[in-house]
């Protein structure tokens, strides 16, 4: 891991697999901007924190997921530190009940091994129509960009330098993504449009870059969801169940299954394109002899 400078007080962490914006009040005291992924990432992310004398005195993040808001416990209980996140995110990591909510296919047990460590009382709730948060005395202003997550933000440090979360995947990532997640592809694709009217001087993108200028790859991104959703469509050529799509959807886009916990979230995955699909008119559902089927 190591510390990249973006501009000004604002910096990040490339952990390997996404960059974690921080922003530095002063040579100790940061405040983090998501807290990334326990599994893999914690022990580093405190290392390369102590290696630097640095104190997390506030944590404000985009989404509640599990590598965004991964170390949100950890962190808070070791440094004492508050914790901002949107009203409707904070919902799902309030509990493990409340997570079942989020991540219906799992049971309570699995969600508990798997989810237990994003359990997290959040102290800071921000709103939907609230357009900056301060914490620490340091204002940063709020995009709402829902769609990827139920309430997912961006974040704009005093630097101006936006933090775009997982509004957006950078082009390696669309590279190498065969179904790239979105909990409503309609709502994601309509915030990603909005991002089209955001003017900073820099951005950073969490999968995994950081650009003067993003124009360009919103664009790619739109065309590169819709196209994915294309692409499953095309694959529906009779009636099919959801197992059956997934079936065909996995064999097709190579996409290996070893275990219960993947089979979920490529399930989960494909229900947001799926819904989309359907509510385009793309695809139609019904039930015959009691067995949902989607078709053209």
């Amino acid at each position: 891991m190591e510390i990249k400078h973006i501009k000004g007080q604002t910096f990040c962490i490339d952990t390997g697999m996404t960059y974690i914006p921080f922003y530095k009040i002063d040579n100790e005291n940061i405040i983090m901007l998501d807290t990334g992924w326990a599994d893999g990432e914690k022990e580093g992310l405190t290392a390369i924190l102590e290696n630097n004398h640095f104190k997390i005195v506030g944590i404000i993040n985009t989404h509640a997921h599990i590598d965004h808001s991964g170390n949100d416990a950890y962190f808070k209980e070791k440094y004492n530190c508050p914790i901002a996140m949107t009203t409707a995110e904070a919902m799902i990591c309030n509990s493990a009940i409340n997570l079942k909510l989020y991540y219906s296919t799992l049971s309570l047990e699995e969600i508990f091994v798997h989810l237990g460590h994003m359990i997290c009382h959040v102290d800071m709730l921000i709103t939907p129509t609230q357009d900056s948060i301060e914490m620490c005395g340091i204002t940063f202003k709020i995009l709402h960009t829902p769609g990827h997550s139920p309430a997912h933000i961006c974040l704009i440090t005093p630097d101006d330098v936006a933090y775009i979360g997982d509004a957006l995947i950078s082009r390696d990532v669309m590279d190498g993504a065969k179904m790239p997640y979105a909990f409503i592809l309609a709502e994601d694709l309509k915030s990603k449009e909005k991002l089209y009217k955001l003017n900073c001087s820099q951005y950073v993108v969490a999968h995994k870059g950081i650009y003067d200028n993003i124009t360009e790859l919103i664009t790619n991104n739109i065309r590169f969801y819709k196209l994915r959703a294309e692409m499953i469509g095309d694959l529906i050529t009779t009636p099919m169940t959801l197992e059956e799509v997934v079936q065909t959807v996995r064999k097709s886009f190579k996409i290996p299954i070893k275990d219960v916990y993947k089979y979920t979230l490529i399930e989960r995955m494909l229900r947001s394109y799926i819904e989309y699909l359907s509510d385009t008119g793309i695809i139609k559902k019904a039930v015959n002899n009691g067995i949902l089927r989607y078709y053209k």
